[in-house]
């Protein structure tokens, strides 16, 4: 790898006092990058309490979970009790040679803890110190994504029209905050670039959801429409979402975003007259008259075997795709790239999907057992004497 092709944060420490899944996908963020991550894991709990959420189907002898495996690719486990005074030393001089600090503290208790932005900004004024709560700092309630899913609107629309408010499969709020908390710590690099000081950057799983609500939330506000359950229906586009079954019976999606574009499928479904029919012809038209077109396409397309259709549709560019089970998305190319693979048959997900020209790609080490780097963090990065390690071995 030549000098343009470093990991960009090559050099940069972080430490994460973070669990479960949103601090730490931000972790393996910057461990992806190139950063050394380090993170703390409370010794009294034996470690994040993702390493305990296992599957029936999974191995009992080790404390890499597939749920941990997510989100800690990369990392240097540190296991202490930061409520021992020798600990939280450790913790205070890690932080001082830190770049960037990642939390999910609830609001309150890094204080408690004395290891808050206000604490560890004594000890290091260029400190980035990323913060997730639930609800912003005037509550302290614990956030849990399934909660917020629920109060935050998408349980409410997600979900067949008769049926019951649906979570959906991945705990999406945790992964948005993520995304949230990366943008600002970046842009929080970029300002300390040019200012030499640090800041505190927080965001709450309720806000970031809250912004990702989109349109949904614009039908509401800007046209006074309270969004229902419409299953994989599209409020604003039709045909957009809906599952439609092959002749064969199998699913697949049509995501038609012009006329041009439902005029092409009406010629692939050799049903060219529909496309012309003032009752479908325009976006607006088939919003009135969903039900209607839906149900023709839905024979039409009942008529067709799903790969040829699919053959056909993207040679015409009309948007459209197979309902994939998790298992067939990884038979794809693409996906196949987005793979981390380590030894034992380790396995995970980059947080990465971005690829840069200039910069490189760190390769990444596997999820690593609780505590296994403790005593290599502890002198070679946070520089304990001799007299301190047994100290704190004694606490221990």
């Amino acid at each position: 790898m030549n000098k343009a092709e470093e990991p960009v944060c090559q050099g940069m420490l972080v430490l994460e006092l973070a669990s479960v899944l949103a601090g730490p996908s931000v972790g393996q963020f910057f461990a992806e990058l190139g950063a050394t991550v380090v993170k703390l894991e409370n010794a009294v709990t034996k470690g994040d309490v993702t390493r305990t959420w296992k599957l029936a189907s999974e191995r009992i002898d080790t404390d890499s979970s597939a749920y941990f495996s997510a989100a800690n690719w990369g990392k240097l486990s540190l296991g202490l009790d930061i409520t021992q005074p020798t600990a939280l030393e450790v913790v205070h001089r890690l932080a001082a040679s830190a770049d960037v600090v990642i939390a999910s503290y609830k609001p309150g208790d890094a204080e408690k803890l004395q290891v808050d932005y206000h604490t560890l900004r004594q000890l290091n004024p260029r400190l980035i110190y990323g913060h997730i709560t639930g609800y912003g700092a005037d509550d302290k309630r614990a956030g849990y994504d399934a909660v917020v899913q629920a109060e935050s609107g998408f349980m409410y629309m997600n979900g067949d029209p008769d049926g019951q408010p649906t979570k959906m499969p991945v705990a999406l709020m945790d992964i948005l905050a993520a995304h949230q908390l990366k943008e600002g710590i970046l842009v929080a690099l970029w300002q300390r670039e040019r200012t030499g000081r640090g800041q505190y950057v927080t965001v709450s799983l309720l806000e970031a959801a809250v912004s990702a609500l989109a349109n949904q939330a614009t039908n509401y506000l800007v046209a006074g429409y309270n969004p229902q359950r419409m299953g994989s229906g599209h409020p604003n586009i039709v045909p957009y979402g809906s599952v439609f079954m092959s002749k064969e019976g199998l699913p697949l999606v049509l995501a038609i975003g012009d006329d041009r574009q439902f005029s092409r499928l009406c010629a692939v479904l050799g049903a060219p007259d529909l496309a012309v029919n003032p009752d479908f012809a325009t976006n607006e038209a088939r919003v009135h008259h969903r039900a209607i077109i839906n149900a023709k396409l839905k024979e039409l397309i009942g008529q067709q075997e799903r790969s040829s259709l699919l053959e056909a549709l993207h040679t015409r560019h009309v948007p459209a795709g197979a309902v994939n089970s998790i298992a067939e998305v990884f038979e794809q190319p693409l996906a196949r790239q987005m793979c981390l693979h380590g030894s034992a048959g380790s396995a995970g997900l980059r947080q990465v999907a971005f690829k840069e020209s200039a910069a490189g790609i760190a390769a990444l080490t596997p999820p690593p057992a609780y505590g296994q780097h403790t005593w290599q963090v502890l002198q070679e990065l946070a520089g304990l004497s001799p007299e301190e390690l047994t100290e704190l071995q004694r606490q221990v």
